[in-house]
């Protein structure tokens, strides 16, 4: 029983819950923003740079792989890096997204990352 004139709010908890995890969403995702993930192909010859939304933000190609009679080689090598790049940035917003969002919360937060 609760205090008369005095309404009791159920799941208020819950909501400051949720609003601190907005907050700490909101921060990962500007730090994500100045992440950057590597990956390369060719033994290092091509090498993607994302930030951690999976954006391409470096592409650094090594002169020597740049060969006029086999541009097939180096398309294939920068596709292999990019999708690398990609993967490894989607994993690393998954997780720091996953360490903040309680077990049944997710729903709540669809379309914020990834």
């Amino acid at each position: 029983m609760g205090v008369p004139g005095r309404k009791v709010v159920k799941g208020l908890g819950n909501l400051k819950q949720l609003k601190r995890i907005q907050e700490q969403i909101t921060r990962i995702q500007e730090e994500m923003a100045s992440r950057r993930i590597e990956a390369s192909s060719g033994g290092g010859m091509v090498t993607a740079v994302m930030n951690g939304y999976g954006e391409l933000v470096d592409l650094r190609i090594d002169p020597q792989v740049v060969d006029p009679q086999d541009v097939e080689m180096l398309q294939d090598l920068i596709l292999a890096a990019v999708r690398e790049a990609k993967r490894r940035a989607q994993e690393v917003l998954q997780q720091e997204m996953g360490r903040l969002i309680p077990p049944g919360l997710g729903g709540y937060f669809s379309g914020l990352f990834g």
